[in-house]
């Protein structure tokens, strides 16, 4: 299926597609490239990739909202998630992000305006071993505290008050 815009992200998403043989199983690698292709997965998209794969639109939303890591909505260029599973929450996990609030200005689930930073909470991440943790630009940074996480932060703060 060729989409109407000519947009060639969709092209590369048809190409995706047509590798995993339309396959509805593999709708989560699907859903992983259109993301990587789009940077969030709008409604219109969603739809697009139900159709692609034959799936109900009921299925292909309850999936990309079901995992943290699909975003409905655009992130900025940096990305801050913090875990608030239960082992990460009995280890601090709500002063940490109370730290990366303050750090940014944001509240969990919001972008700045200059779309450089964002922050979102994940119910768990499954490295609890690790508790508790945040993920920086798709990096996992264990066993954090508020300081530890300033400092990881504090390279962020002059690129994010830069690029406006």
């Amino acid at each position: 299926m060729k989409h109407p815009s000519g947009d060639v992200s969709f092209r590369i998403l048809d190409a995706a597609i047509k590798r995993y043989q339309y396959q509805q199983d593999a709708l989560i690698e699907i859903l992983h490239s259109a993301q990587d292709l789009f940077g969030y997965l709008d409604t219109n998209l969603l739809l697009y990739i139900a159709h692609s794969l034959k799936l109900p639109p009921s299925r292909v939303y309850g999936v990309a909202t079901f995992y943290h890591l699909f975003s409905m909505v655009p992130k900025g260029v940096h990305h801050c998630v913090v875990c608030t599973g239960t082992a990460c929450y009995v280890k601090g996990a709500d002063a940490l992000l109370s730290t990366v609030e303050q750090f940014a200005h944001l509240h969990a689930g919001e972008t700045t305006a200059n779309q450089q930073f964002s922050i979102s909470t994940a119910r768990c991440l499954g490295t609890c071993g690790l508790a508790p943790i945040v993920v920086i630009d798709d990096r996992v940074h264990g066993y954090q505290t508020p300081g530890l996480l300033r400092d990881r932060l504090r390279p962020l703060s002059r690129r994010i008050d830069t690029e406006v």
